[in-house]
């Protein structure tokens, strides 16, 4: 028996926040966690100034009941089951989601600064697309998460350019614990990459105060 592979169209979804207009100053995508939806996870943004912040929640293609065969459903962005094909699908969702929104706005990605933020599950996400290298993106947040080792980080200057990675963590994270955030930061560093680390006293959650901080730096 022999493993065939068929490229199709699929519909994606995707949730925004904000008003995408000339005076628009920061331009957000942010990817949710395992088994949660755009829809409530982009409600985590709602706080944000809406005349100068535009959030994009891009959903994950699978999706599954999170109990039994009914209920709440949960999004996923890939699993370890044909692994390469489902990154390959989401790098290039994601690049025509930033093509599709820009276009949109008739705004070019230069005239705003780009986040990329990935929480949970999602940051393995966003970074494989950051450092697929398609697309311009000003600062690079990982937030509650590992970094895929699979990336290549040798890239980071020419795809970042002066641009540092920022990690954010809740330091009563329930998922991941201390010794794995010190492991990730070491990894940084032993890459010499440059980042900055920013914690809060929390779970694992995105905490209000940061998402502002991280306007600021």
């Amino acid at each position: 028996m022999q493993s065939h592979h068929l490229e199709i169209k699929k519909t994606a979804r995707y949730w925004t926040y904000g008003n995408l207009t000339p005076q628009t100053q920061n331009v957000w995508f942010v990817c949710h966690g395992y088994g949660q939806l755009a829809e409530y996870f982009i409600k985590k943004f709602a706080h944000l100034d809406p005349d100068k912040n535009f959030v994009v929640a891009p959903e994950a293609l699978s999706r599954f009941y999170l109990k039994g065969f009914s209920d709440k459903v949960g999004a996923t962005w890939m699993t370890k089951e044909d692994r390469l094909s489902e990154i390959n699908d989401y790098i290039s969702y994601l690049n025509d989601l930033y093509k599709h929104i820009f276009a949109q706005a008739s705004l070019a990605p230069q005239a705003v600064k780009v986040y990329a933020l990935g929480f949970s599950q999602g940051t393995n996400t966003v970074c494989r697309w950051v450092f697929a290298g398609q697309v311009k993106i000003d600062r690079l947040v990982v937030w509650a998460g590992n970094f895929p080792p699979d990336v290549d980080y040798t890239k980071f200057s020419q795809i970042l350019g002066n641009q540092s990675i920022t990690y954010v963590y809740g330091t009563e994270d329930e998922l991941i614990n201390a010794n794995v955030f010190a492991h990730e930061l070491n990894q940084l560093k032993l890459k010499n990459i440059p980042f900055e680390s920013i914690s809060f006293v929390g779970k694992h959650d995105l905490d209000a105060e940061v998402l502002q901080k991280l306007l600021t730096i």
